[in-house]
């Protein structure tokens, strides 16, 4: 290991780990790791007593035209407590319905499905009727 190399070991070991044998490290998945671009939190909804929708995991897509798009996933935030809304995907920014429920179109591959329901106490989707 050159002096480069221990540098980076130093700086980078909370979040890779430095081979110190010189052997390759596995690369599977790596270069879907590495195209994936990191998406900062964004704000999306906000709803009375403090609560907040936030976009947190990305997933990019593309439409049958080859256009590129994000399905998001959502957090629900009061206070210190974060709720993430499971198994739900979606193109567009969600819309409050009341103080308790917000309306969010699940998206897959660019492609707007049904509409859910989501419980902003528990985070519990239910498909609209």
């Amino acid at each position: 290991m050159n002096l480069r190399s221990a540098m980076a070991c130093g700086v980078l070991a909370p979040t890779i780990a430095c081979n110190t044998r010189g052997a390759e490290t596995p690369k599977q998945g790596a270069a879907e790791v590495a195209r994936a671009p990191a998406r900062a939190d964004s704000l999306v909804a906000t709803a009375p007593g403090g609560v907040e929708v936030w976009f947190t995991l990305s997933r990019e897509g593309k439409a049958a035209d080859g256009t590129p798009c994000t399905d998001r996933t959502m957090e629900i935030r009061r206070g210190g407590t974060r709720i993430q809304v499971p198994l739900l995907y979606t193109g567009t920014a969600p819309e409050l319905v009341n103080d308790s429920t917000i309306r969010a179109r699940l998206s897959n591959q660019c492609v707007p499905g049904d509409a859910y329901l989501v419980d902003l106490r528990s985070g519990r989707p239910m498909r609209e009727r």
